[in-house]
């Protein structure tokens, strides 16, 4: 049977993830998932790619605060701030052009470890975008998925990889065929009813280690090139749509009630009976 291994949220875009073992999951995904973001002077959003280590910077929610840690240098609570007035131009995917500022602390804070000028903007609406469909709210990834991949990388004499190299939220276990993922058109997770959204695509993100920071490529993009290719880059997980918002937790069967098959360039939905969930 699949159920959930793993469950991750990332509080700041492109920061560490934080293990939970229960969440509530609303229509944007799990709570504060990416509800925080680094940007530059400029407002435009500062992402791992560019600037690796931004995987050691460690965030958690602590009652009403935000608590962030970085190795070599002492913590820092953030007091969050919430006024619309301290608001900002920024462009962050999914966010409205405006980020709210939090405050001089903290991107005095950023700057130090990053080495380079930033500053910590907070989603300003978050409440607002629930009420629209969000075709990318969840990442999901499956063990079967990562064993056939490093199966491949290991073919070529590389080292394999460890599933956080893909960030994702979700990670299940029990599915025996790689990719299953990919043709799930409906499923329930705990109470949570989730809908395919698209195929995840790829980036150099995938390159860097998440424990230390540092730049290990070319894999996985290298092999993903081989067999995994889309139009627009190469894919390996499913961003999710959250049909019913409920709870998850570690351990929860994953029942497919719905799967995808493609037939020509359409998809054709096919309904799931008990026993092939």
């Amino acid at each position: 049977m699949a159920v959930v291994s793993a469950l991750t949220c990332y509080p700041v875009k492109g920061c560490a993830g934080v293990a939970m073992d229960r969440a509530e999951v609303g229509m944007t995904g799990l709570p504060d998932d990416r509800l925080f973001s680094v940007v530059g002077p400029d407002g435009s959003m500062v992402w791992q790619g560019a600037v690796p280590r931004m995987a050691t910077i460690r965030a958690r929610r602590v009652g009403a605060a935000l608590v962030l840690g970085a190795p070599g240098t002492e913590d820092l609570t953030v007091e969050v701030v919430t006024d619309a007035t301290r608001s900002v131009a920024v462009d962050v995917e999914k966010w409205p052009g405006a980020g709210i500022d939090q405050g001089d602390a903290v991107a005095e804070w950023l700057g130090d470890v990053l080495g380079r000028s930033a500053r910590l903007v907070r989603e300003p609406a978050r409440a607002v975008r629930a009420r629209q469909p969000d075709l990318t709210a969840l990442l999901v990834t499956s063990e079967s998925s990562l064993d056939s991949l490093n199966t491949r990388i290991r073919e070529r004499g590389a080292t394999a990889v460890p599933m956080s190299r893909f960030r994702p939220n979700i990670v299940v276990t029990g599915w025996p065929d790689p990719h299953t993922e990919d043709r799930v058109h409906r499923m329930t997770i705990g109470t949570t009813g989730i809908g395919f959204g698209e195929r995840a695509i790829r980036c150099a993100v995938t390159m860097t280690d998440q424990t230390t920071g540092q730049g290990r490529g070319p894999e996985p993009l290298r092999t993903l090139a081989g067999y995994r290719r889309e139009p627009d880059g190469v894919s390996f997980g499913l961003k999710a749509t959250v049909l019913a918002p409920g709870h998850i937790a570690t351990g929860d069967p994953v029942a497919v009630t719905a799967w995808r098959r493609p037939v020509g360039h359409q998809t054709e939905t096919i309904p799931c009976s008990a026993d092939s969930e």
